[in-house]
């Protein structure tokens, strides 16, 4: 079984962090740490856990941002990830959700992978977008906000060649053709459903099956996160990243961007709350202070 899952970088919410100077944005200030997405902490065990119940199953680690998410990627694969993949983005703007599905759908389209996990959102932006418009995009059944799954799969196989390359070393075409064909050209695929929860509001679930393959965007609580093992630590820091650069024009890279649908057109800092005081002493005092306060600003 081959499973997708998509990983994000995203900004430490306790760290210092500013609207950017074209009020379209968040950016990093001094200081400021970035980590990997709670939520998609989650969909990475939860493929974790799935392969440990089918042997064999093969795990790809994706994010899609500027040079610094190779960071996370490498938090996946030290996790125990099998494979990482980083689609390159060339600056800091922040992306739209269609932006972010259709570069991993162009990538995705042609892997053939039988799941697809995601957190079920971001924590910085939080939209819940990217996981249903991927499945639209490569027209898999979807569902959102699981919270339990149980898979019923069977395995068929077919032959697979590996076609020779002349694509530049280091890219991610050279890295396909270098791989040697699976089992000796048999691929396995995998046919089945996938029994699904779903957290609905009040506290109430849905329940349903789809069919593989299919994609899920996984809710907190569905299971509890792993520490990556020393192991993985350690196969990780010499692991190579698959790197696909995302151009800007459609014949210059593997990924380009989509022509555009929505922008956005500003982000604004929220007002400063107003601070609360709190009157000390006896009830008598605190009279006494209360009336002090409201005479002194002209309100009696």
């Amino acid at each position: 079984m081959r499973i997708l899952v998509c990983v994000k970088q995203v900004l430490d919410p306790d760290g210092p962090i500013r609207v950017d100077a074209a009020g379209q944005g968040i950016e990093a200030m001094p200081g400021a740490l970035f980590r990997m997405n709670r939520f998609d902490e989650f969909a990475l065990e939860e493929a974790l856990r799935i392969r440990e119940k089918f042997p064999g199953t093969h795990i790809d680690a994706l994010s899609a941002g500027p040079e610094r998410a190779a960071q996370t990627v490498r938090r996946a694969l030290e996790t125990g990830a099998d494979e990482g993949i980083h689609l390159v983005l060339g600056d800091e703007c922040c992306r739209t959700p269609f932006e972010i599905a259709s570069l991993i759908g162009a990538y995705a389209s042609h892997k053939h992978y039988d799941l697809i996990l995601t957190g079920v959102m971001a924590e910085d932006d939080m939209q819940a977008q990217v996981g249903p418009m991927l499945a639209e995009i490569l027209g898999y059944p979807w569902a959102t906000a699981v919270m339990s799954l149980k898979l019923a799969v069977s395995q068929e196989s077919s032959f697979c060649h590996a076609a020779p390359s002349s694509a530049p070393s280091g890219d991610e075409s050279a890295l396909t053709a270098a791989r040697p064909p699976e089992n000796n050209g048999v691929r396995a695929h995998f046919s089945g459903t996938i029994h699904v929860e779903r957290e609905l509001e009040g506290g109430r679930r849905e329940a349903f099956e789809l069919t593989l393959p299919a994609l899920l965007t996984l809710q907190s609580g569905i299971n509890r996160p792993r520490y990556p093992a020393l192991s993985h630590v350690l196969r990780a820091r010499s692991q190579a990243l698959i790197t696909i650069p995302v151009s800007q024009g459609r014949e210059t890279a593997p990924v380009s961007y989509p022509a555009p649908r929505e922008r956005i057109v500003t982000l604004e800092e929220p007002e400063p709350m107003k601070t609360g005081m709190i009157l000390s002493g006896s009830p008598e005092e605190k009279a006494e202070k209360l009336l002090l306060i409201l005479k002194e600003r002209a309100l009696l």
